[in-house]
């Protein structure tokens, strides 16, 4: 979500949503809150493109479903979207590490070794 805002939402036809986007955004509705899955952890558990395709998809479409839950693998938040993501994170529950003093901004991470979601819980009707 890196040059579009994460308030655009889905396609209100379901035929203009690229059928893997929706499969993206299903992922995305999975993720508990409180917890998050990597970009490149949603590729793998589609089992079907990687961590850029599904950036791509969360920059286009991503802001119909829990987009904060869908992270960079370093839990560094969202440029642009640190604070929103960060208001977020923090209604959740979200394990956070405290930033640094020298890191930009003063911003806390996601304690991504306690956030990270490895969707062993899956969705009843997955396949």
């Amino acid at each position: 979500m890196s040059e579009e805002s994460p308030e655009k939402g889905r396609f209100e036809g379901a035929e203009a949503l690229p059928e893997y986007a929706e499969r993206v955004l299903d992922v995305a509705e999975l993720i508990p809150p409180g917890r998050v899955m990597t970009y490149g952890d949603v590729a793998e558990w589609l089992e079907e493109g990687g961590p850029r395709q599904v950036g791509r998809v969360m920059a286009l479409y991503g802001g119909a479903v829990p987009w904060w839950r869908v992270v960079r693998a370093d839990g560094v938040l969202l440029p642009g979207h640190e604070q929103r993501a960060l208001g977020h994170y923090r209604a959740e529950g979200t394990p956070l590490k405290q930033a640094s003093r020298a890191a930009e901004g003063h911003l806390p991470r996601i304690d991504m070794r306690r956030a990270r979601w490895d969707g062993g819980e899956r969705a009843e009707g997955h396949t």
